[in-house]
């Protein structure tokens, strides 16, 4: 079995959307299957989004943390569910 880890980084809303405030939403992915990885990265693409390969399935366990951190933060700075982890250069 092929376990490619996506999308928990990003709120559905955005997702629908498929952009945040101007930006294409950045897709982590990770995986031990560079082909599996590779289907994702393009459905991401098709998907005007930026596919972000993280490295091995292991990172699954700090994309979790990620993901945990950003829903904690929608209360506090009164982010109504708008906003996603972004990687800039």
């Amino acid at each position: 079995m092929k376990v490619v880890k996506a999308f928990n980084t990003t709120f559905a809303g955005l997702l629908t959307a498929g952009e945040g405030h101007g930006f294409p939403l950045d897709v982590l992915i990770a995986g031990d299957d560079s082909a599996a990885k590779d289907k994702i990265a393009q459905f991401v693409r098709s998907a005007a989004m930026r596919p972000l390969d993280v490295g091995p399935l292991r990172r699954a366990r700090e994309l979790e943390a990620m993901g945990f951190l950003h829903i904690s933060l929608q209360q506090p700075l009164q982010l109504d569910w708008q906003s996603s982890i972004k990687i800039l250069p």
